[in-house]
């Protein structure tokens, strides 16, 4: 199965987004640092994911991206196709060339199976990723990890009892 790394990283941006969304728009150098997804890159993916509506910009002091839709209504598959990724398991990318430049014996298989991946993650919305407790859980880990990255030298003291909270 092919999901490159344009179609992971739009979802988790957005799911990212969605996470945050309650604290005003959000950046993406945020998104970017939270993620280990590279800020120019982001740009890119945002781009496409406002032309199709899934985000909006905010500009101005204190702007960035928030959601276009809420997350109930924000599917994985829409995201996906926002990049312009498709969840393909054939080989020759749909194309029926697979053999040769023919059909081979199990293209409409794998053709099947992508339909079905689509279907399933046309099924699942932010709103449900949100809800996962270990989404929540590494959520709250990288942001933990964020502000302590955004923070002064702290002492030994200090980093201690952040973690123990």
């Amino acid at each position: 199965m092919r999901l490159t790394t344009k179609g992971r990283y739009a979802v988790t941006a957005l799911l990212d987004l969605a996470i945050h969304a309650d604290n005003g728009p959000v950046n993406l150098a945020d998104i970017s640092q939270r993620q280990s997804i590279s800020l120019s890159y982001l740009e890119q993916l945002f781009a496409k994911l406002r032309r199709s509506g899934l985000v909006c910009s905010v500009r101005g002091p204190g702007g960035g991206y928030r959601l276009g839709r809420q997350p109930q209504a924000i599917r994985i598959a829409q995201i996906i196709d926002a990049v312009n990724e498709s969840v393909d398991a054939t080989k020759c990318r749909g194309k029926g060339n697979c053999q040769q430049g023919e059909t081979c014996l199990t293209h409409h298989l794998w053709e099947d199976l992508s339909e079905q991946i689509h279907d399933f993650l046309g099924s699942i919305s932010l709103a449900d990723l949100i809800a996962r407790s270990e989404i929540k859980s590494v959520s709250q880990q990288q942001d933990l990890r964020k502000e302590m990255l955004s923070q002064p030298a702290l002492d030994g003291a200090r980093i201690a009892a952040t973690f123990l909270q």
